[in-house]
């Protein structure tokens, strides 16, 4: 990638000691100024190339098609000017949030400014630095004197840092600043945690931490697996991945190529919401059932629709489930690839039966249809070599005798009706492992859930599949562990050239019987390459001491205590648990709370209950205000957050019940109240 050249800001200041209060409000103002001027310049930029491609679309629609290049240019010139005044407008509040002074070997120190975006004074030179630009890890990761950072080659530049310093910069005014040999970072860290969730969402580029930082910037063509425990940013690092990785290697990856996964609707447009302002466009989202069901492409008609996991998942979920439906297709396929030789009686051996063997062994990622059609297109290759010299009449009546003759060896069973034989040998093997009765129901219906579509795509991987899909280059995976490891395993072996961020938190796991209550499993099948690995994060940045301690009481049994948390020393008020009170009683309570909270600034504040039909019943009584299940909370977080009659004490005696309710403690931001009948 090309390196630009960045340079310290200080036309008219250079008087000025550069550590002074004087030279860093002087050197903001002249940012500004030059901000200010960067907004005018592509506002008209911005508006002229919109003319510009409006008239050119215009002549294409009368007839002009020959215009067709020139539009398509107009209009990324377009897109580029909008982005960059995008861009320059959002940097007035806050240009820049971190600064670092160094030197490469000899060469003259070096200040760098950093902020939310790259501010340019012209083509080539940088005033202040994109927060994914490689020299910009500098000041998340290194401490004083000697070190180094990464290119995106894999090189790396060693460097001594002579200076870091975080700015507290607010509606483009300095309120102060700290350097790192004066006080950490997490002063500014506690400062912006401390604000309603909106200010945190809009600041967190400025605080990124160490250990979340190593997982932004870890090389795209490895496959990560991310435990990290409730409120340790897991959604947010991965959302900052993506930009750091589209920024860093857009000459490998397009955005297209992206697609994030989740287990529902809600959390996906949580996720997705924040991406515009990383610069991340066009990123597909995907629930988990939909990627699958779309990676079936036709084979899954419309006539067929998903439904949620039904009683007998528990099976379909584990591993020697898959590895079963595994030695299954290859009885199968040994069975259809057995094919022997072909010798016809006037051209002798076409194909012997050791090159069809080896060609199968050679290819055995390939599925049955399509090595059956390799073996097709060599027939007539060796018929072609056969025939006799401008006998182009033979030729075609020999490719005519044996047209398909490979092909027809292929079963002629739907991938539903493989699946269905394949659930009855495991039943027979296993007797009451599955619940036929209820499967052949729901598959006379064309129900399927997100395990069944597992195993769908496993076989038409194997068995009918006729190109590789290429569609997807990085998937990321939020809320991982609410599944189990089957569509992990389906998704690593359809796609092996794509490459997987998967974040979680065993803790939460919702799915007690089906998802994931440890990665063993998951490390075994995803982190095969040498530059796979797996991470954790145990720092909480979410809940304040008094919900943190809270919630730790419950992680003890919700995951044996294999990871705890770590929260930011950050205190609010104690977590607030009411007596028994009465229906009415509840209602005046909540009612009373939500109207301190906004009295308070707190604009996120949820009612968190037990499932979807108490939620309907408390809607009708508290207006204007977010009403959930707890299965529908993942990966969300408010302000404030009341627990509804959750009946804490005796639910925590049970493991899955423990992490139904850590999930919900681990909501609250800052405020977490318990109402209880």
């Amino acid at each position: 990638m090309e390196r630009r050249t960045i340079k310290p800001y200080q036309e008219g200041i250079s008087a000025i000691s550069r550590t002074d209060r004087a030279w860093e409000t002087a050197h903001l103002k002249e940012c500004l100024e030059l901000i200010k001027r960067n907004v005018v310049f592509y506002e008209k930029e911005n508006e002229e190339r919109h003319a510009e491609t409006t008239q050119l679309l215009k002549a294409m629609k009368s007839g002009d098609i020959e215009l067709y290049n020139q539009a398509m240019t107009a209009a990324s010139l377009e897109a580029h000017a909008a982005n960059q005044l995008r861009k320059n407008r959002a940097a007035l509040k806050q240009p820049y949030f971190g600064r670092i002074d160094y030197r490469e070997g000899e060469y003259r120190q070096q200040e760098v400014y950093i902020g939310k975006n790259g501010i340019f004074r012209n083509q080539t030179d940088v005033v202040i630095a994109d927060w994914r630009a490689p020299i910009s890890s500098v000041y998340y990761e290194n401490e004083l004197g000697l070190g180094e950072y990464q290119l995106p080659d894999g090189s790396r530049m060693e460097i001594n840092l002579e200076l870091k310093r975080t700015y507290d910069v607010q509606e483009g005014i300095l309120k102060g600043y700290y350097d790192s040999d004066v006080a950490s970072n997490d002063q500014l860290l506690i400062q912006y945690l401390s604000q309603n969730k909106e200010a945190v969402l809009g600041d967190i580029i400025a605080t990124i931490q160490k250990e979340q930082n190593e997982i932004i910037r870890e090389s795209p063509f490895a496959n990560i697996l991310v435990q990290g425990v409730a409120g340790s940013g897991k959604t947010t690092v991965a959302m900052h991945r993506i930009s750091y990785i589209l920024y860093n290697y857009r000459e490998r990856f397009m955005s297209n190529e992206f697609c994030i996964i989740g287990g529902n609707d809600l959390l996906l447009d949580y996720i997705t919401a924040g991406l515009p302002e990383l610069d991340v466009p066009d990123i597909k989202q995907k629930r988990m059932d939909v990627m699958l069901s779309h990676l079936l492409g036709r084979e899954w008609s419309k006539k067929r629709k998903f439904i949620d996991t039904t009683s007998d998942a528990g099976v379909r979920s584990k591993i020697d489930f898959m590895l079963e439906l595994e030695v299954y297709i290859l009885r199968l396929r040994e069975r259809c690839l057995k094919v022997g030789a072909l010798e016809d009686k006037e051209l002798g051996i076409i194909l012997s039966e050791s090159n069809n063997d080896r060609l199968a062994a050679e290819n055995a990622e390939f599925s049955i249809i399509r090595i059956l059609q390799l073996l097709d297109e060599r027939v007539k290759t060796r018929i072609k070599f056969l025939s006799p010299e401008g006998e182009k009449e033979y030729f075609l009546q020999k490719c005519r005798q044996y047209k398909d003759y490979f092909k027809n060896r292929a079963p002629k069973d739907s991938i539903y009706d493989i699946y269905a034989n394949f659930l009855r040998e495991y039943e027979r093997n296993r007797p009451g492992s599955i619940d036929l009765t209820e499967h052949e129901k729901n598959a006379g219906e064309g129900k399927y859930d997100v395990y069944d579509l597992a195993a769908l795509l496993m076989i038409q991987y194997r068995v009918t599949r006729k190109k590789e899909d290429e569609e997807f280059g990085q998937i990321f995976i939020d809320e991982a562990q609410d599944f189990g490891i089957t569509p992990y395993y389906a998704l690593r072996r359809v796609l092996p050239k794509c490459y997987f961020t998967i974040m979680g938190d065993v803790s939460q796991n919702i799915n007690y019987e089906t998802g994931l209550n440890d990665w063993g499993e998951l490390k075994k099948w995803m982190l095969t390459g040498e530059r796979d690995c797996f991470y954790l994060l145990s720092k909480s940045y979410r809940n304040t001491i008094e919900i943190s301690e809270y919630a730790g009481k419950i992680l003890e049994k919700a995951s044996f205590g294999k990871y705890k948390i770590e929260p930011v020393i950050r205190h609010g008020l104690p977590v607030w648990e009411s007596g028994r009170l009465l229906e009415t009683e509840m209602y005046e309570k909540a009612t009373e709370i939500i109207s301190g909270a906004r009295d308070k600034g707190y604009h996120s504040i949820a009612v968190i209950c037990k499932d979807e039909t108490e939620a309907d019943f408390i809607g009708k009584w508290l207006e204007d205000v977010t009403i959930l299940p707890i299965r529908l909370t993942k990966g969300l977080e408010f302000d404030v957050v009341i627990l509804w009659n959750l009946n804490m004490e005796q639910a925590a005696l049970k493991q899955s019940d423990a992490k139904l309710l850590y999930v919900a403690v681990t909501r609250a931001l800052h405020e977490l109240y318990l109402l209880n009948l």
